[in-house]
C-alpha cells in the first residue's frame, strides 16, 4: 500500500484507525487543515479528491491563493 496519495499536486497521509475502523488522512503541506476518511483504501482516495477540489473550489469563491505543497 502506499503511503501517501497524491491528487493536483497535493499530497495527503494513508493511516488506519483500530478502533473505528476507518481510513482517515490529512492533506501535508498547508496550513489549512483538510481531513478526509473512508471504510475502504478506495473511498478514502475519492474523499481526498473531493477534499481537494472543495479547497480549491472555495480558495476560488473567496478569491484567495490555494496553498501548495
Amino acid at each position: 500500500m502506499k503511503k501517501l496519495l497524491r491528487y493536483k499536486d497535493y499530497l495527503g497521509t494513508v493511516e488506519y484507525s483500530l478502533n473505528d475502523k476507518v481510513f482517515f488522512g490529512e492533506v501535508l503541506g498547508i496550513k489549512s487543515l483538510l481531513s478526509y476518511q473512508g471504510n475502504t483504501i478506495e473511498e478514502l482516495e475519492e474523499d481526498f479528491k473531493e477534499t481537494v477540489e472543495d479547497y480549491l473550489e472555495f480558495c476560488k469563491r473567496k478569491k484567495w491563493e490555494p496553498e501548495k505543497n
